[in-house]
């Protein structure tokens, strides 16, 4: 038995029945054409008849403020089997996740599921996992899936992933004083980081607050319709996008990856927007986190956010690139003057508020940030399960209210995989935003495709000279 992390116990104050706290992750593979008709059945059989135990945390369930060992653990309750109806298509597909996305995990027991489902069109079959984010963040558990899954075709009888030991499960496993040895020298550090972090919350203040055109502040948000109470019922909508367009576009342009898949986010959302006769008349901000880890290691989620200007007010889509990227840029900039411990001690300060007023509710028509929008790198190698090759893995989130719209992605193999979460009855239609972003990303190849090839945009910073 060991007491909830004050993370934990966050995110499980704020679960209520329209507003679910688990992660997930759609997983698609293809059966392969030599495989028997009962390769479905043999794979579900196989790891019900497993004989390892799970891991840290999916073993933990809820006993008050502490999570304990549950010792009645029944894989039944966490791992099923389902078949969807005629025909299959990938559209009854996100319906059902959709469904399942919305619904609370037992408290009761371990809080994850897994639903292996077959019966879908194309010799395919798919993977559903979802877990409460008080155990384990998004990210961690697409690594987790990952690690179950094996990149030898002809690997076999790969272990659960429920059985997968990640870097949670090794810190949990680690001696105390190991453990009391690391708070103390977190602590340190903590102290250590003061001083040049009030001296760049001070140049925030007084040079770039007001002054800099490219800084983007916790209050310039706009209110939208993206940002209203969400209900209990969820939307999934997913899709892949070739990574050699977007390389090809960033490369004539003079831009990064992200900097293109903001661009095209911004212009998707834009068309959304104007097609509900909804668009602010000032430019949505995005929260684009940001990883500051500063080492090789796997133990701890160091993330910090970079509140971007999407630029939705301007027409043209290389208008709104050159605003993203200079919003962005700023950021950077500012984070690279400081260590890992800075930047996080730097952004509870100036973020801080601003957090608690989503947890709180305090001030629902205020809000930091319009939509938070993630992009994670995947594995670049081909991912295999008993033989079967895994075609895409799409990221499934989490909405709260006043943040009714998700957008993460990640990329595997040559592909970006983008799944889009977003409260059914305050967003209708979500799911054109897919076409919208397939619009997007033509209007820009338009763009770099023209018989005399636009300027590479030039890093613009903003500087303000101290008299």
């Amino acid at each position: 038995m060991r007491p909830l992390h004050p993370i934990d116990f966050i995110f499980l104050s704020l679960e209520k029945r329209q507003q679910p706290m688990h992660v997930g992750g759609l997983f698609l593979f293809q059966i392969p054409d030599n495989a028997p008709d009962t390769f479905i059945q043999d794979l579900v059989a196989d790891i019900r008849k497993s004989k390892c135990l799970p891991v840290a945390p999916f073993n933990n369930k809820l006993n008050g403020l502490f999570w304990d060992e549950d010792q009645e653990f029944d894989l039944d309750h966490h791992f099923r089997h389902i078949a969807l109806p005629h025909p299959g298509r990938i559209r009854e597909l996100l319906t059902y996740i959709s469904q399942e996305h919305s619904a609370l995990l037992d408290r009761a027991k371990p809080l994850w599921t897994c639903n292996i489902i077959e019966g879908i069109e194309g010799n395919r079959f798919a993977m559903y996992f979802k877990i409460h984010h008080a155990m384990v963040d998004g990210i961690a558990g697409m690594r987790l899936v990952e690690k179950s899954l094996s990149y030898d075709p002809e690997a076999k009888s790969i272990v659960p992933l429920w059985c997968v030991e990640g870097p949670r499960a090794k810190r949990l496993k680690e001696p105390k004083a190991s453990r009391i040895k690391k708070v103390m020298g977190a602590v340190k550090s903590q102290f250590e980081a003061t001083p040049k972090v009030m001296y760049e919350l001070s140049q925030t203040i007084c040079k770039d607050m007001g002054r800099n055109p490219d800084y983007v502040s916790s209050f310039q948000a706009p209110s939208s319709i993206l940002n209203q109470r969400v209900s209990s019922s969820r939307r999934f909508a997913a899709q892949s996008f070739e990574l050699g367009r977007l390389s090809k576009i960033a490369k004539a342009l003079g831009v990064t990856i992200n900097d293109v898949v903001l661009a095209i986010c911004s212009g998707a959302l834009r068309e959304y927007l104007i097609s509900h006769h909804a668009l602010p008349k000032k430019p949505l901000i995005a929260m684009v986190p940001a990883s500051i880890r500063d080492d090789d290691s796997e133990v701890s989620n160091r993330i910090t956010m970079i509140l971007a200007n999407l630029g939705t007010h301007k027409d043209t889509p290389l208008e709104r690139l050159q605003i993203i990227r200079r919003s962005v840029l700023n950021a950077k900039q500012r984070f690279k003057r400081m260590n890992s411990n800075q930047i996080l001690n730097y952004s509870a300060l100036v973020y801080g508020a601003a957090g608690l007023n989503i947890v709180s509710g305090m001030m629902p028509k205020r809000q930091a940030f319009n939509i938070v929008i993630s992009n994670v790198p995947g594995p670049r190698e081909p991912l295999y399960w008993n033989g079967a090759k895994l075609d895409a893995l799409y990221p499934a989130s989490i909405v709260l209210d006043g943040q009714a719209l998700n957008i993460t992605m990640t990329s595997y193999l040559d592909k970006l995989e983008v799944g889009l979460t977003g409260c059914r009855n305050a967003l209708p239609k979500m799911q054109n935003l897919l076409t919208h972003l397939e619009d997007e990303i033509q209007h820009f190849e338009e763009i770099v495709g023209q018989d005399i090839p636009p300027k590479k945009l030039k890093a613009v910073s903003y500087t303000i000279h101290s008299k």
